[in-house]
Formats: structure tokens, sequence, C-alpha cells
């Protein structure tokens, strides 16, 4: 697999996805639990550089937060594209915005409008 660290589409993108990944965790959670979905038509997401790509800059933004980083990407679902990045971080229990006690990994809880369930670890939740 190519690497896409130096590219400049990645670097560019990466460097916009770091707000919205930023805004992306949940209040009160210290910068942890965070999760981001793009959902694109499938020649977009070819225009920008491609499935691949885009996990790369999402990888990289969430880096660059301090992310665990888990990102999965799907070509031609029914709603085109899909991309998503996850914090998997053991949340601190200071953050934890859970109701459980004690500490737990962020993927135990999903990212929002996800549901457990699929080899991938999570499933998109359509509404």
């Amino acid at each position: 697999m190519a690497s896409y660290a130096k590219d400049p589409r990645c670097i560019a993108m990466a460097d916009a996805l770091v707000p919205l990944l930023r805004r992306a965790c949940p209040e009160n959670g210290g910068g942890y639990g965070g999760s981001y979905q793009v959902n694109l038509d499938d020649e977009e997401a070819v225009g920008l550089g491609g499935v691949e790509l885009i996990r790369a800059a999402m990888r990289k933004a969430a880096r660059q937060l301090g992310w665990k980083a888990t990102t999965i990407g799907m070509i031609g679902t029914r709603h085109g594209t899909m991309v998503a990045v996850s914090d998997t971080r053991e949340v601190p229990e200071e953050n934890d915005t859970g109701t459980s006690a004690g500490p737990r990994p962020v993927s135990d809880r999903g990212p929002q409008g996800w549901r457990s369930g699929n080899q991938l670890g999570w499933s998109p939740v359509y509404r």
C-alpha cells in the first residue's frame, strides 16, 4: 500500500479535519472519545484522492490530536462512499462521560450514530 503521509493532498485534508475532529469529541470528555464520519458520492471520493487517501488524512488529523485512531472506509455502499475515524484510547475516569463506573475503551461505546456488530467492529446506522 502506498504511503500518503507526505502527499500534499493528505496534509491539506488533515489540516482541515483537525478542528472537525476536535469538535466531534464529547462535551466534558477531555478530548477523548471522538469520532467523525464522512459520506461522499463515489465520484467525489475519487476526486479527493480516493478512500485510502481520505483515511490516511483522517488518521493523520487524529494523531495530531493525540488519538489512537481506527479508520474504516467503504466504497459503493447504498449511500456512496463512507469513511470514518474513531478514537480508541482508554478514557480516564475523570473524563468518562458514560454512566458506567471506571475507565473503558471508547470503542466499547462506539462512534455516535453507529451500532456494534459487523466484522469491522462498527456499522453505520442510517436514520
